[in-house]
């Protein structure tokens, strides 16, 4: 029964596919704006919807910027038990060492899984971390803000938000 309730629940369109597009556009903006002295950043995706982010807003980066060079790191933890599992990098460290590192996951919710995807950036020096997610619900449960925000919304504790970047009939944001 839970199943067929879940099944029923109707998704809102909170931004469409153009609207989604013209957020992580401007979130590169940002991101290039603040960093435009760095020689290289490091985009850190959370796997798996925070990395698709993170791909697309390196393509966007690349496409803005003259002279800084981009790297891509997938980060991979389990998000429902995070001090339970090892949160691996496809990258070694040293790869990352003394470099501006922008961590990007889709949603920021309670803050919990970007919380435990700092862990490895903290065992080496770095120049510094900033936060990129496309949308912050603003239910904080963890000491964590996002530096560039796509879209902020406001919702109820029972409200789900489903970000979808791999299906190009669906691409967009949606309310459940």
């Amino acid at each position: 029964m839970v199943n067929q309730l879940t099944d029923t629940v109707e998704s809102q369109l909170v931004l469409n596919r153009t609207q989604t597009i013209q957020k992580i556009k401007r979130i590169a903006f940002q991101i290039y704006e603040t960093n435009y002295q760095e020689k290289e950043i490091v985009l850190a995706g959370i796997y798996d919807k925070g990395y698709l982010l993170a791909n697309m807003l390196l393509n966007e980066l690349v496409e803005i910027s003259k002279g800084t060079k981009f790297s891509l790191v997938r980060v991979d933890l389990d998000k429902f038990s995070p001090l339970q599992s090892e949160i691996k990098l496809d990258q070694s460290l040293d790869s990352i060492k003394n470099k501006t590192v922008i961590l990007v996951d889709d949603v920021l919710n309670s803050g919990r899984t970007l919380v435990y995807s700092l862990k490895p950036f903290l065992n080496i020096e770095i120049k510094k971390i900033q936060i990129a997610v496309l949308v912050d619900r603003g239910y904080k449960s963890f000491p964590v803000a996002a530096d560039f925000v796509g879209y902020a919304l406001s919702t109820t504790l029972k409200e789900h938000i489903e970000v979808v970047l791999d299906d190009q009939e669906k691409f967009g944001v949606y309310l459940k």
